[in-house]
């Protein structure tokens, strides 16, 4: 099945999108992506370029936001969770 539509459609575990697909990959996304935009700055590359890659992950990460929120057994911790990584993968 498709990683989008399954998680989408709430056919993925809650723990399994919290835990791997946020906090494992999806932080290892936005370190990687930092990690690039700030070697494009010290390259003197265009800020435009090191914007874009720093933002690149934001789709996936709003992805991932609003497919956690939409699962049928949400919690307070795993909105809380979700919400503050969110906010810390947008501005880190």
């Amino acid at each position: 099945m498709n990683f989008f539509a399954s998680r989408w459609r709430g056919q993925v575990p809650l723990r399994v999108m919290l835990w791997r697909d946020m906090l494992g990959t999806g932080t290892l996304i936005n370190l990687v992506m930092t990690f690039l935009a700030l070697i494009a700055i010290v390259l003197d590359a265009h800020i435009g370029l090191a914007v874009a890659l720093h933002f690149a992950p934001l789709p996936y990460n709003i992805f991932l936001f609003a497919a956690i929120w939409r699962a049928p057994r949400l919690n307070a911790f795993t909105a809380t969770i979700s919400a503050g990584w969110l906010a810390a993968m947008t501005l880190l």
